[in-house]
């Protein structure tokens, strides 16, 4: 049977177009023109007008003064106008002088080059604008001495900002066309064997620098599959010749290092289609500063709303939020922040509920960003009950909860959720498929189930999150008596369990380290292989079951060897000192401590923003486990504000769920307004998203009055509840509608989008179509029910599967459908079409329509 389509009425709710279309402006005809009257007197002649003020500017400069050294140095101006609501950068759009000439140079960027030794002063003013210039005084010592090229800090760089070492060219595995660099440039010892002593240096001409192959490559004087990428005379060309001039060195003696980089500025409120300047400071090892900004590498976050230029650049779109440009010099890394308001005047914000709200609130405020609305009852009570049991609420809970005017009634509802077992089932399945619960044979059944009931446990009883992942990580025994330790099983190599923690409860991602420096973070191999050494002991011998494995400490000294240098490396944790653990010390038990301290920078603020991230759709930093200072934070003051509730809390997460399932962000409408319908990430409106594959079957078969039958396990048991992998084979509706298959501790591998198989699926299939029309299913029982009125039948429908009453236009269509259905059935009434058939496809047609719905199928 195939089920027809009911009205338009029946899409949901956040499919129907927007309100709001403006109206077109009436014209006015021009009024008649007046009669005629006499001539007035003759007037004196018009005073000339009188020109508007000009504009005021408060123009300054990012540094009092300026001091180069040698004539290959220079120095990033930024120019700022303070005279606004917000500063506004002006470096491109200013006019610059310096007087005495002949000290220093300054281009249309603000960028400025020495030409002599001396002292001058720049002044940057902006023309049609009144105010004083800026003024700053600037130096240059040593203009005659050429200095020593480093190659570290003066060559690599040149390499790393023109793509020279990058993956897809010499920096790759192997090189390219027989010439290597190492990745970035972060073994330039290696880089400087590679063109010093490798073949013979034939790559370099120190007799005749401009003849070298490294250059006339670069240059385009010979063939280079990689295009020219340098221009001769230009500084970074020079910097190579003079290299070579000097006899290819690779440091002074005691030479400093850079120790850290710094940009300016480092977070600014802008306008739509503005530009920033940035300049990038290295700080050395001396006490030494250096600007490299035409040697920094400048990488947006997120392209559609900023982009930038190699010489940093940055120019804003016209999205409104927050959004970051990184830099890069070396292996050290900062951020750039950008705000870019709308603008709109802010009336009737909701009352702050708590410190989520304040912070939600006070962004809003600054972007000019209004809210949409509180949401209605029921579709807070449906949001809520997906979120946290995973499920949609019944017939029995919508009508007490719709009912009910007890002001308090929402806090309650979050409460008795969390102190249901489907709270405690739903988040399981969660943390099952992070945690990697995969049953890879058969034999592996008891295992996989234990250690799901072991988290199932663990959340029914809101052990503290410290505890939890204590227990996890320090696991000994056999998975019988500590079903805990069935994550060492999942996980085997210690390299994997390294990243996995590292990932899953810090929100570092280690993956890159294993080979070469992480090009957007801080770790080396070092950091890699020492943190291993926390899991360097880790013993197995077999178990009494099949497959089954003891895991145990094996009372050596933890360490692990760095495959590259040949360093033997202690216990590390990351960005701290190595530790002196005895033999009999089992290192997890360290490790596990330094984890879960309350002043790891990483642990509560990870587990926050995973969390935040299943209530919103949208973490606070994005990816949700991907937490590295080159990929800052939306809100990073709540972000940092929720880690610290969290860990002050006692690490409860019933707790961190009751805060954000409370507060007025949480419960605001997912319908737009006039200004809200683009933002993804400043937490104006709820973030409608499609239910999870095993929360939608339960739906369907909720609705439906139908169940599954899953392999060793009870019937009826629901999506939500089952403890591992297995069972996907089981369902292809699980497969289709994107059940993590748990081969990663990434999230990502759970499918949130919607896509055509899965629409296909919710159509056309024999299954759902199998669920709808069973006879013992709702739309059964309720076509024999001809002794209740159309209307509440219906209702019925509507309650099951959206948790709120239809609408009088929606009533007002389904009733037409059934009509429509019973007449046609009068005409041709026979043995095949009798009224009671007839009744239930009525009811299927309804039933189905509903189910395909995004009201039903989205949590919104």
């Amino acid at each position: 049977m195939a089920p027809t389509r009911l009205s338009a009425i029946l899409t949901a709710i956040l499919s129907a177009p927007l309100p709001g279309a403006l109206l077109a402006q009436q014209a006015t005809p021009p009024p008649a023109a007046p009669a005629a009257a006499p001539a007035p007197p003759a007037a004196a002649p018009a005073a000339p007008p009188v020109a508007p003020p000009l504009p005021a500017a408060k123009l300054s400069f990012q540094s009092p003064g300026i001091a180069l050294d040698g004539p290959w140095s220079s120095h990033q101006l930024i120019l700022t106008d303070a005279a606004g609501k917000n500063e506004q950068d002006v470096t491109t759009s200013a006019r610059y002088a310096v007087e005495p000439a002949g000290i220093v140079t300054v281009d249309s960027h603000g960028f400025v080059t020495p030409v002599g030794n001396g002292k001058a002063i720049i002044q940057g003013s902006l023309s049609g604008a009144s105010g004083e210039p800026a003024r700053v005084e600037v130096s240059v010592a040593n203009f005659e001495k050429e200095g020593t090229v480093n190659f570290p800090h003066d060559v690599v760089p040149v390499f790393t900002k023109y793509g020279c070492n990058g993956g897809g060219c010499h920096g790759k595995s192997g090189g390219q066309n027989n010439f290597r660099l190492s990745l970035f440039g972060y073994e330039p010892w290696n880089d400087h064997e590679y063109l010093v002593r490798e073949a013979r240096a034939r790559r370099i001409v120190p007799t005749a620098p401009g003849h070298s192959l490294l250059l006339m490559k670069a240059t385009g004087e010979l063939p280079h599959e990689g295009g020219i990428r340098l221009e001769k005379g230009e500084p970074h060309y020079e910097v190579i010749t003079r290299w070579i001039r000097q006899g290819m060195p690779y440091e002074p003696e005691n030479a400093a290092k850079v120790e850290r980089i710094a940009v300016f500025p480092k977070e600014r409120v802008a306008k739509p289609h503005s530009s920033q300047q940035l300049a990038v400071t290295a700080y050395f090892s001396d006490g030494t500063v250096q600007d490299i900004t035409r040697l920094a590498i400048f990488e947006a976050n997120q392209e559609d709303m900023a982009e930038v230029d190699e010489h940093g650049l940055v120019e804003l779109k016209e999205k409104t939020g927050s959004t970051s440009i990184m830099v890069r010099f070396q292996e050290h890394v900062d951020v750039y922040r950008a705000t870019i308001p709308l603008g709109v005047e802010m009336k009737g914000l909701p009352q702050p509920k708590n410190f989520i709200d304040e912070q939600i609130f006070n962004k809003l405020s600054l972007l000019g960003l209004p809210p949409s609305e509180i949401t209605d009852d029921a579709t807070f009570l449906r949001r809520v009950t997906v979120d946290i049991a995973g499920r949609l609420p019944t017939a029995e809970e919508t009508q007490a909860f719709l009912a009910s005017t007890d002001a308090d009634k929402r806090a309650k509802k979050v409460d008795a959720l969390l102190d249901s077992p489907d709270y405690a089932a739903y988040f399981a399945q969660k943390w099952a498929g992070i945690l990697r619960n995969k049953r890879a044979k058969d034999t592996y059944q008891r295992g996989t189930y234990a250690f799901h009931d072991w988290i199932r446990g663990s959340l029914r009883d809101n052990k503290p999150f410290d505890r939890f992942v204590t227990e996890l990580v320090t696991a000994s025994g056999e998975i019988g008596q500590n079903p805990a330790v069935g994550w060492y099983r999942a996980v085997k190599d210690q390299k994997e369990q390294m990243q996995d923690i590292a990932q899953v409860f810090l929100g570092i991602r280690m993956q890159c380290a294993q080979c070469h420096h992480h090009p957007y973070e801080k770790w080396s191999q070092d950091d890699y292989y020492s943190f291993t050494a926390f899991l360097s002991t880790v013993g197995r011998k077999p178990g009494e079951q099949p497959d089954e494995e003891i895991i145990y400490h094996k009372r050596v000294s933890a360490s692990m060897q760095n495959p590259n240098t040949k360093a033997t490396l202690k216990p590390t944790p990351l960005g701290a000192e190595p530790l002196d653990l005895a033999p009999g010390d089992d290192p997890r038990r360290a490790l596990a401590s330094w984890l879960t301290a309350r002043d790891n920078p990483w642990f509560s603020r990870m587990l926050v923003n995973r969390y935040w991230k299943h209530f919103f759709s949208v973490g606070l930093v994005e990816p949700e486990d991907d937490m590295r200072v080159t990929n800052p934070a939306s809100h990073p003051e709540l972000l940092d504000g929720l880690a610290r509730h969290f860990a002050e809390s006692g690490f409860d997460m019933k707790e961190l769920i009751r805060i954000i399932c409370n507060s007025r962000t949480y419960q605001l409408s997912a319908v737009p307004n006039d200004h809200n319908v683009a933002d993804a990430q400043n937490f104006s409106r709820y973030y409608p998203k499609r239910l999870q594959a095993e929360v939608l079957l339960d739906a369907i078969n909720g609705v439906s009055k139908a169940n599954d039958v899953f392999r060793n396990q009870p019937t009826g048991v629901r999506a939500t509840w089952l403890p591992d992998d297995k069972f996907n084979a089981d369902s292809y509706f699980l497969t289709v509608f994107g059940r993590p298959e748990m081969d990663s501790a990434c999230e990502c591998e759970r499918v949130a989008d919607a896509n055509l198989a899965q629409s296909l699926h919710l159509i056309n299939s024999d299954t759902i179509q199998g669920k709808l029309s069973g006879g013992t299913g709702r739309a059964a029982a309720l076509a024999k029910a001809t002794d209740r009125p159309d209307a509440e039948r219906l209702t019925e429908l509507y309650v099951h599967a959206l948790a709120r009453q239809p609408r009088a236009e929606e009533l007002t269509a389904a009733q037409a459908h059934l009509s429509k259905k019973r007449a046609k059935a009068a005409e041709k009434a026979d043995d095949d079409i009798t009224p009671e058939k007839v009744e239930q496809e009525a009811f299927e047609d309804i039933l189905w329509a509903l189910v395909n719905t995004k009201e039903f199928l989205f949590n919104h």
